[in-house]
């Protein structure tokens, strides 16, 4: 059975960071590329960042420069790093893994990704 578990999300002020984790099993992990998506009440599902199964990464532009996905492959983890949080990125962040990754603007606007994970909250008070 394929999970994907979200943690480290929670409430933080403007300004401050969070390190969302992702927890993959009953996949093989290094031939995987993940990325993370987030959605905000009344708002479409947002595209935040990729990574390809090597060293390949890609954000979308609200996030650049504030935060940081990396993987752990012995450890079976997606990470997501955010720094400088601020209102707008109040959502639920979800984790997905799909085999296919030409490019990171491709992996950003796929809508078929084979697996999902049920997401965490994440809350920024100004």
């Amino acid at each position: 059975q394929v999970k994907l578990v979200e943690s480290g999300g929670g409430l933080v002020q403007a300004g401050g960071s969070l390190r969302l984790s992702c927890a993959a099993s009953g996949i093989p992990f290094s031939s995987y590329a993940f990325g993370w998506f987030r959605q905000a009440p009344g708002k479409d599902r947002e595209f935040v960042a990729a990574h390809s199964w090597g060293a390949s990464t890609h954000y979308a532009d609200s996030v650049k420069g504030r935060f940081t996905i990396s993987r752990d492959n012995a450890r079976n983890t997606v990470f997501l790093q955010m720094n400088d949080l601020k209102p707008e990125d109040t959502a639920v962040y979800i984790c997905v893994a799909d085999l296919t990754y030409y490019s990171g603007t491709y992996f950003s606007t796929k809508r078929d990704y084979a697996y999902w994970g049920q997401g965490t909250q994440v809350t920024v008070s100004s």
